[in-house]
């Protein structure tokens, strides 16, 4: 008779747990996934701007197809860019591009950083993971100045 309390709760206890448990591990993996793909997104643009800005490529234009994922746990997620001098612009300084990744759905957000060149711009745009187009597009001008947006 004693033991029965003590069965009672552990009928709500147990299942209350499984399921706590079970949403962090699906948390930690969903931010993984976003994590990875963030740091693909920023190692493809540092990559296709150490391309770019060798003095044996001309001016012109480059779009790269994305490899990475367009749903992370059937959610779609979105990107944006915000680019940074590293210190004050009269020095000419390195410029930081920090890559953010969010899932509006579930409201995980992750980000990344990437160092980049004195001569990177970034115009705004906004990734979509669902687009078909789904790309980042470098322009690169006459003067050796490389603008990059997401396309699609």
């Amino acid at each position: 008779m004693i033991m029965v309390p003590v069965l009672i709760l552990q009928i709500f206890l147990f299942p209350l747990t499984a399921g706590w448990l079970m949403n962090v591990w699906v948390d930690s993996r969903r931010t993984l996934a976003l994590k990875e793909t963030s740091s693909h997104l920023g190692s493809t643009i540092q990559q296709i701007y150490f391309a770019l800005n060798h003095t044996t490529i001309s001016a012109g234009t480059v779009m790269q197809k994305l490899d990475i994922p367009p749903f992370i746990e059937n959610d779609p997620y979105t990107g944006n860019v915000t680019l940074r001098t590293v210190l004050d612009p009269p020095l000419n300084s390195s410029k930081v591009l920090e890559i953010t990744l969010k899932m509006g759905t579930v409201g995980t957000t992750v980000s990344t950083s990437a160092i980049l060149g004195k001569n990177v711009l970034w115009q705004k745009s906004t990734f979509e993971s669902n687009s078909i187009n789904a790309c980042i597009k470098a322009e690169k001008s006459m003067d050796g100045t490389i603008c990059f947006s997401f396309g699609g």
